[in-house]
């Protein structure tokens, strides 16, 4: 009896049409940093300042908040792959405007619009692949799907270096173009997959509004206080804000039957524990992505260049850590691998307090890529973990909750940490702000691994 069922799917999840789909989410959590590095060329070519283009990277990631509310819905009421087919279509014109952009404004709008459009494309992705027709085979996450995803934020600022020193900052933006078209010509082969459209679907306008601007006020809130540092009441009101608007929406969607993102998919205590332990993870792991490049180029005087290199094996060991963490959940009981995972988190985050103005680059990659290691071994278990329990017509709020939880707490938790390294203008004040940053990042992989440690029993494998 079961024989027959993969045959008429097989075709469609075939290797090709697999990495298609992947090229998506790929491109929009790229693009979620690879723009950081182009900020002073965009300025310098656009003739404007620096607070004007920061609008560039800020856009993006709030337009995104707002789609992501409106992601579990489209996807309920239009189906699955057609939105994907739909968004992925509008990011690459997107991405072309954005390439060829002869204005700030044009560019900060186009920008808002890939933004939008590129955040559906992660929690759909996930749904197919996770889904009954997945090419997980449903309830795990593909090995290829693993690499991908958590290679590609890892290697933007890397990327958007290299690809700047090669064509300038316009390619940044314009290598999106003929990628994204592959990908989407490849994604057109998986017709038919994933959660059908049910016309029947209600729109949440009450739940819409609170969500999208909860997610706004804070990740504004956060943008504001890694530029101008917590000490100002602007930021924190914005994130108090912020947070206090998700708390309505919580109230608010706990008593609707189709409320904009469905928050019953948090199926108990683990679940809760899990979506913890990934903004954790996040904070731990990618706040060193963002704030390496300022400890080597402000501290150590390093080029944006030398910077990209050192910081590329990171992104490759990551990738493989993670394809490795993914085999060896199987075998190794969650609990026990996400702990191992979170202290070796805490002790290759203990190296950074051993670093100083005379660090070779070297030692310094090869400090991130025991992190990178670790976090491999810890994000992909934990995805696993919080969607096993829920049902197909449930993957899309879960997908979309989950990419809502990591982006909003790591946004937050980087931001923090950024401000921290900013407070050190220079010299031996910078270096001593860049240790503090090491010694909290310790003490968080600490608190990470004694919750994992007591919170996931064997029966959260």
């Amino acid at each position: 009896m079961t024989g027959p069922a993969p045959t008429p799917t097989a075709p469609r999840l075939g290797t090709a049409a697999r990495y298609g789909l992947l090229i998506g989410p790929a491109l929009s959590m790229l693009d979620s940093s690879i723009v950081t590095v182009a900020v002073p060329d965009i300025a310098r070519e656009l003739g404007v300042g620096l607070g004007s283009v920061q609008w560039v990277v800020s856009g993006y990631l709030l337009s995104l908040a707002v789609a992501l509310a409106l992601t579990a819905y489209l996807s309920r009421r239009f189906g699955t792959m057609r939105v994907y087919l739909v968004a992925m279509s509008l990011f690459v014109v997107a991405s072309a405007v954005c390439a060829l952009a002869p204005s700030v404004e044009l560019l900060v709008t186009a920008r808002v619009v890939q933004g939008f459009v590129g955040a559906p494309l992660i929690p759909l992705a996930l749904s197919v692949l996770l889904g009954k027709d997945g090419l997980g085979g449903g309830g795990s996450v593909p090995v290829s799907a693993a690499v991908v995803l958590f290679l590609a934020p890892a290697l933007g600022p890397t990327l958007g270096g290299l690809l700047i020193g090669a064509g300038g900052w316009r390619w940044v933006f314009l290598v999106n173009v003929p990628v994204g078209a592959v990908g989407l010509l490849l994604a057109l082969r998986l017709r038919g997959v994933g959660e059908p459209a049910r016309a029947g679907t209600r729109f949440d306008p009450v739940g819409f509004v609170l969500l999208a601007g909860g997610l706004v006020a804070t990740l504004l809130g956060a943008t504001r206080g890694a530029a101008a540092g917590w000490d100002r009441a602007a930021p924190a009101i914005l994130l108090a804000t912020g947070l206090a608007v998700l708390v309505a929406y919580a109230k608010w969607a706990s008593g609707r039957t189709e409320p904009a993102v469905r928050l019953d998919v948090v199926r108990g205590t683990r679940s809760v524990l899990a979506l913890v332990l990934q903004v954790l993870a996040s904070v731990i792991a990618f706040g060193t992505v963002f704030l390496m490049p300022v400890f080597t180029q402000q501290v150590q005087g390093r080029t944006a260049f030398a910077t990209g290199l050192a910081l590329l094996p990171q992104g490759v060991v990551m990738g493989l850590g993670t394809a490795l963490g993914q085999r060896v959940s199987a075998r190794v009981p969650l609990r026990t691998l996400v702990t191992a995972g979170f202290v070796v988190l805490a002790v290759s985050s203990a190296v950074m307090l051993l670093l100083d103005h005379g660090t070779p680059l070297w030692a310094t990659a090869i400090m991130l890529c025991g992190r990178a290691l670790a976090a491999g071994f810890v994000t992909t278990p934990l995805l696993t973990a919080f969607l096993a329990p829920l049902a197909e017509d449930e993957l899309a709020d879960g997908n979309t909750l989950y990419t809502i939880t990591q982006r909003l707490g790591g946004s937050v938790g980087v931001s923090v940490l950024g401000s921290l390294v900013a407070t050190g203008a220079g010299g031996a004040a910078a270096l001593a702000s860049f240790h503090q940053v090491g010694g909290v990042l310790v003490g968080l992989a600490l608190v990470a691994a004694v919750l994992a440690g007591v919170g996931l029993t064997p029966r959260g494998r």
